[in-house]
């Protein structure tokens, strides 16, 4: 189906009016646009128009589109085996990409468990977690988002959309107050660490004992719920109470790993280890994968059989995660990260300075979040200008999504080979539309 220009000249498919008749409409969506292509660190419509990419489908894509490396591993392993060999044996790209993720990750994590999703690699995490400890209770925190399964839907509550109508979800799951710095306390990261970790305590003495909690699950900087780093001194001490009670402290990384925030992990900013980390998303440049780790002694407990895949793992995700990994390393890209990020959140402020209905910009790495306010006084979210924002870039051919319980922030996830000619150049499209939806 194509459709005619003020010309009458034919344009690109639209693809949102085909999808019409029988595509789910449940399937929620930042744009309505049509896709033909991704090159490099832009998308193309239907129509041959070009965008800078700064949202990667949703921080997966984070080498950009068609990398050449990753592409050609995929390439090379179609032609070898596609079929997932998880219940058959051993695939070489398998073992090759679990030797790589281990080398990345601090001693003792260094078994690897590959699924598809971030929504299944917590939900392994949990059912870890209990068999393994013999307790029954899971802890996770306000805001959170951890996947859509019925697991991960039960630990997540950055959106009450998410567990709308699916009640009973699994018992024995507690939710505490996240440390949202700027949000909840005004700024101020002292307090919002003391109070966060006061109603931990009061969970454990009022509600649930320490001593029957399987797992402590954090993502180390909330995604969906704002872009929201948990203070260093916050994950520090939360690793002191996991250790005090003999709970398994869980680091959801699935949208943060992979060099996304200036450290190849980011729980490595506050100088601990996870006893699992979960990851998914940038692992395999766009092909579904995911991961479990953990010290072996974890997995052993675990048993044969415990939990089991069809497709995680499967021969050609595995390939591109390797080529993934050795670009990473090859290219300096956890370090370009950093580099790259600490310019952009430099020149947001600039910006947010002069712009009084952003309220905070705030983030590590290039994981960053741009929260608009009605009111920076008393805070109020503005989730209405952050969507005009987000659509008018786009329209200037800029891609930026929303994340927040509020719906209110923009995130800000470039490539983490992304240039400083790029990161300008999409800042001159923000401060374009700034200025126009004044």
């Amino acid at each position: 189906m194509t459709t005619t220009d003020a010309a009458g000249e034919a344009t690109g498919l639209d693809l949102a009016a085909l999808a019409e008749a029988h595509l789910t409409p449940v399937l929620g969506r930042y744009f309505e646009r049509s896709w033909d292509h991704g090159e490099g660190h832009r998308l193309y419509d239907t129509d041959g128009r070009p965008y800078l990419d700064f949202a990667n489908s949703i921080a997966v894509s984070a080498l950009g589109h068609s990398h050449p490396s990753v592409t050609a591993a995929i390439h090379a392993q179609v032609d070898r085996m596609i079929a997932p060999m998880a219940a058959m044996g051993y695939a070489e790209s398998t073992i090759r990409l679990a030797d790589k993720l281990a080398a990345t990750l601090p001693a003792p994590i260094d078994t690897v468990f590959f699924l598809n999703s971030g929504s299944e690699a917590l939900e392994a995490a949990m059912k870890l977690a209990r068999r393994v400890t013999g307790r029954p209770a899971i802890v996770a925190f306000t805001g959170a988002f951890h996947g859509r399964t019925i697991g991960a839907t039960s630990i997540t509550s950055s959106n009450v959309n998410y567990r709308r109508g699916y009640e009973p979800l699994l018992p024995s799951v507690y939710l505490t107050q996240f440390p949202r710095v700027y949000r909840d306390f005004g700024g101020d990261e002292e307090r919002a660490v003391r109070v966060t970790l006061g109603h931990l305590e009061a969970l454990f003495a009022t509600t649930v004992p320490g001593e029957s909690v399987a797992a402590v699950i954090i993502e180390p900087v909330q995604g969906e719920g704002g872009y929201v780093p948990a203070p260093a001194a916050f994950l520090r001490a939360l690793r002191e109470i996991c250790d005090r009670y003999g709970i398994l402290l869980v680091a959801d990384e699935v949208q943060t790993g992979f060099g996304r925030t200036g450290k190849m992990w980011s729980f490595e900013h506050a100088g601990i280890v996870p006893d699992v980390v979960c990851a998914a998303k940038a692992i395999a440049n766009g092909l579904p994968l995911s991961a479990l780790m953990s010290r072996r002694e974890l997995q052993e407990r675990w048993g044969k059989s415990a939990h089991g895949t069809t497709y995680g793992g499967n021969p050609v995700a595995c390939a591109a995660g390797v080529a993934v990994l050795k670009t990473i390393a090859a290219e300096g890209l956890v370090a370009n990260a950093a580099e790259r990020g600490a310019e952009l959140i430099a020149k947001l402020r600039a910006i947010a300075a002069e712009d009084a209905r952003i309220g905070d910009v705030r983030g590590l790495g290039l994981m960053i979040g741009v929260e608009f306010v009605k009111d920076r006084e008393t805070r109020e979210p503005d989730g209405e200008t952050c969507e005009a924002v987000i659509q008018a870039c786009a329209d200037e051919g800029l891609l930026l999504i929303s994340c927040g319980v509020e719906h209110n922030v923009i995130r800000w996830i470039p490539p983490i080979d992304v240039t400083s000619v790029e990161i300008d150049e999409a800042l001159a499209i923000f401060r374009r539309v700034l200025a126009a939806t004044r």
